[in-house]
């Protein structure tokens, strides 16, 4: 079975004092991911998400990228009672569209591109307060915070990362194997 999806979005983390992503035109995506995004690499140190690992220890980088769907952020924005939540905010690096519950996707799931570049699904990309502080000082409400944690799970989108290089670039049609 098969999902076709739609890139809306490609954006790239690439200011070091901050996770909020900005959009770009397109990207060559490589092993490590998007170069000069502040996830890129082949490797990563363990942080809270890998409590069996000391932290700092270096790891296999599975959070290269993060990807996000338009219709699961509709769904946050409207159970938030915001007009809406843009993928930036989140750290998001891919926007799709065409995959309304893209989070709930079984782990090992791979995303084929029209370039031949693959990517494969590390699972859920949990809600944390970094996202929720960003809509909340965007409006004005500092119980966003909170309410985000609460209202996001299993809607906040995936963790991926570079099976297979290739091109990505919005408008481009994405194959969603599960």
């Amino acid at each position: 079975m098969a999902i076709i999806a739609k890139i809306e979005a490609v954006l790239i983390a690439d200011d070091a004092s901050t996770f909020v992503t900005r959009e770009i035109d397109g990207v060559e995506l490589s092993f490590g991911g998007i170069e000069g995004d502040r996830h890129f690499g082949l490797f990563a140190k363990a942080d809270s998400r890998q409590p069996m690992y000391k932290r700092g220890q270096e790891i296999m980088n599975r959070r290269q990228l993060s990807i996000v769907s338009v219709e699961e952020l509709q769904g946050i924005a409207q159970r938030l009672g915001v007009e809406t939540i843009k993928p930036e905010w989140l750290g998001a690096n891919i926007v799709v569209s065409g995959a309304p519950e893209l989070t709930k996707l079984p782990m090992g799931i791979r995303m084929i591109l029209p370039s031949g570049g693959g990517l494969v699904c590390e699972g859920e990309n949990e809600p944390c307060a970094g996202p929720g502080k960003q809509i909340a000082n965007y409006y004005g409400d500092r119980s966003l915070t909170q309410q985000f944690i609460k209202h996001a799970g299993q809607s906040r989108g995936i963790v991926a990362y570079v099976e297979r290089p290739g091109e990505l670039k919005p408008g481009d049609l994405v194959e969603i194997q599960i």
